[in-house]
């Protein structure tokens, strides 16, 4: 009796997959998700170092617009917006529209740039207006 055992058959799809952009789109309004949870989670310190106290909100200040601070903000704010246009794209495909391939690619590619280009707008008018320095 012999101990090995004839090797197992890999998938089909295997063999033809390969990436597009619904794909990727898909994948990033997942982990966007995710990523914005992590953003409720420091909201939820902004908060609980607002009721510690002046010292403790000045120290949770100090970190947040540092530049890493400042870095970390921006990313959660293209989390949220590239999650918030994910978000309309699956609301489109809800009312029946776009599912041609073609049509579903490009709807996916414009609601990915569109996150990108709302995350720059944001951060423009924040630097712009003050709010925001380096």
């Amino acid at each position: 009796m012999s101990n090995t055992t004839p090797p197992r058959p890999l998938s089909p799809h295997l063999q033809i997959w390969r990436w597009h952009v619904t794909m990727l789109s898909s994948i990033l309004h997942r982990v966007t998700g995710s990523a914005s949870v992590a953003g409720i989670v420091l909201i939820a310190a902004w908060l609980i170092c607002l009721a510690l106290g002046r010292e403790t909100y000045t120290v949770f200040l100090q970190y947040a617009a540092s530049p890493l601070g400042l870095l970390v903000w921006f990313g959660l704010s293209l989390a949220g917006f590239v999650h918030l246009t994910g978000g309309l794209r699956h609301l489109i495909w809800d009312l029946g529209l776009s599912f041609k391939p073609k049509d579903a690619d490009t709807l996916a590619t414009w609601t990915m740039l569109l996150g990108v280009a709302l995350t720059i707008a944001f951060w423009a008018v924040l630097f712009t207006s003050g709010k925001v320095a380096l």
